[in-house]
């Protein structure tokens, strides 16, 4: 079996346009996918530099393989089953900003960059008044990025026809947003710094670089462990980076207010290409059915059930009791908080469950586990208040759903055996092994909720009966398992 790279598979050589903050499965499987269609369906001819977010990550990786790898899509289209592999080439080069600096820096000189895309997960548009312009690179995302402009400013001479288009694909409402105000920040933190060019910069910034708030929408499992050998016998190549991801696709971009539709479908043409690409006046009506009625479920039903003993979201949604749990928490709780047409909401919801049913794709529920804390709070706690507010009672499933990603943190091993590996920021892990070697509950709950960091908010005060609730189902799980624990809701 050959190994993949450019001298045994063809590989595109187009101008490189596009800066990608993040390597990891989804912009591989989502944005990459959608830029190679655009290529080969229109006059797109972009290639796309990827810059390694964090100091550790896979930019080897995809070096190693001169950034050529497979998309496995699979699902129902149309009421038939898909199952296709395609070779995705449009990744000229991946740096580490941490060991490359000059590199990554250097990108700012490129005068054919147009398109900067990101995916960093819902803590990465964040900012951090620790970082400094010197750093090389600055800690967080939106600081790489203000150091980059910076550059390009320098470079270009505030030349109007150099700024960029910001598209962030972090899965916060406003992403946009929010990055563009971090982006403010750091002008104003490093305002000494710029000296005479501070005015001038933060001009052009505002006048000449397009930030887009967007909402994407594809479920994206990863590296298909179990098919891999059969995968790799039928591409006949030996691609260690193949990605696993669902055929159906959405990604809405909101226009930027100093550019129009028109505008920016001409120059990120996805919607010529005949992709489910929509650009689009506001994206708020999508990303509150899409966010609420499919990534609420999955936040909650993913430790529900791993702690189940359940690893699949498919075996999730077939179980007796957790499938049960999961319509609960979908049609019973966070489909009673939104304010569109309930026909539509049932239509949607239903479509959302026939995903989690493709029978392709074994979607590890560890996999979405990431980053519980902050997913929770983007994604399930604004359905928690406004239940409470409109039914006068706490939504019990996605408080059970809140109970089970605090067990999960918890670590340890399952019932069968399974070692349970938490994963999130270094502050949220220290607090919550900080508070289980407590070995209270009570103040388990109340240490969590009060967690400002997490919540911005302190959960006690702000949402009453939460820590009595909360309390009660550590207890419930402790002593039954969360099976059993579960029964007790329905």
């Amino acid at each position: 079996m050959k190994a993949l790279n450019a001298r045994t598979a063809p590989k595109s050589n187009a101008p490189e346009r596009i800066i990608q903050f993040g390597e990891g499965n989804f912009l591989r499987a989502f944005v990459d996918w959608i830029i190679y269609n655009m290529n080969q369906r229109t006059d797109f001819n972009s290639s796309v530099v990827v810059v390694q977010p964090i100091d550790r990550g896979m930019v080897e990786w995809l070096n190693g393989q001169d950034c050529l790898y497979h998309v496995n899509l699979q699902g129902r289209q149309d009421g038939k089953p898909v199952n296709e592999l395609t070779r995705i080439d449009v990744i000229s080069r991946a740096l580490n900003p941490y060991s490359q600096n000059a590199a990554f820096m250097a990108l700012a000189d490129q005068p054919e960059i147009r398109f900067v895309i990101s995916n960093t997960t819902e803590a990465g548009i964040a900012f951090d008044p620790s970082c400094k312009l010197s750093d090389a690179p600055a800690s967080s995302y939106p600081g790489k990025l203000t150091q980059l402009l910076y550059r390009r400013f320098q470079t270009f001479k505030g030349d109007p026809k150099k700024g960029l288009i910001i598209m962030p694909c972090e899965l916060i409402f406003l992403n946009g947003h929010h990055l563009k105000e971090c982006i403010y920040q750091y002008i104003e933190l490093w305002k000494d710094d710029f000296g005479k060019d501070y005015e001038k910069f933060k001009n052009w910034f505002t006048k000449y670089c397009y930030v887009c708030a967007t909402l994407v929408d594809r479920i994206v499992p990863g590296f298909p462990r179990k098919e891999i050998a059969q995968i790799q016998k039928k591409i006949c190549y030996a691609d260690n980076l193949v990605v696993q991801a669902e055929i159906f696709h959405l990604w809405v971009i909101e226009k930027p207010e100093n550019m129009s539709i028109a505008q920016l479908r001409k120059e990120f043409p996805a919607e010529k290409a005949g992709l489910h690409v929509l650009i689009a006046e506001s994206e708020k009506p999508y990303h509150e059915r899409k966010v609420t009625l499919l990534n609420g479920p999955h936040t909650v039903l993913s430790p529900v059930a791993y702690l189940s003993g359940i690893n699949i979201v498919r075996d999730a949604l077939h179980h007796p009791v957790v499938g049960q749990y999961i319509k609960k928490v979908q049609y019973d709780e966070l489909m009673q908080t939104l304010n569109l047409p309930m026909a539509e909401l049932q239509k949607f919801a239903a479509d959302v469950l026939e995903r989690f049913d493709n029978p392709y794709v074994d979607h590890q529920v560890t996999s979405i586990m990431l980053n519980s804390f902050p997913k929770f709070e983007t994604r399930d706690l604004p359905g928690v208040k406004i239940y409470l507010e409109r039914k006068g009672e706490l939504p019990k499933g996605l408080v059970m759903g809140l109970a089970a990603i605090i067990t999960y943190y918890k670590g340890g091993t399952r019932a069968d055996g399974a070692e349970i590996v938490p994963n999130d920021a270094e502050d949220i892990m220290q607090l919550l092994r900080d508070l289980w070697a407590t070995g209270d509950t009570q103040r388990v709950a109340e240490g969590v909720l009060a967690a400002e960091n997490i919540w911005k908010e302190n959960l006690n005060e702000t949402v009453p009966g939460l820590t009595a609730l909360v309390k009660e189902y550590l207890d419930l799980i402790q002593q039954k398992g969360m099976l059993e624990a579960v029964k007790t809701i329905l």
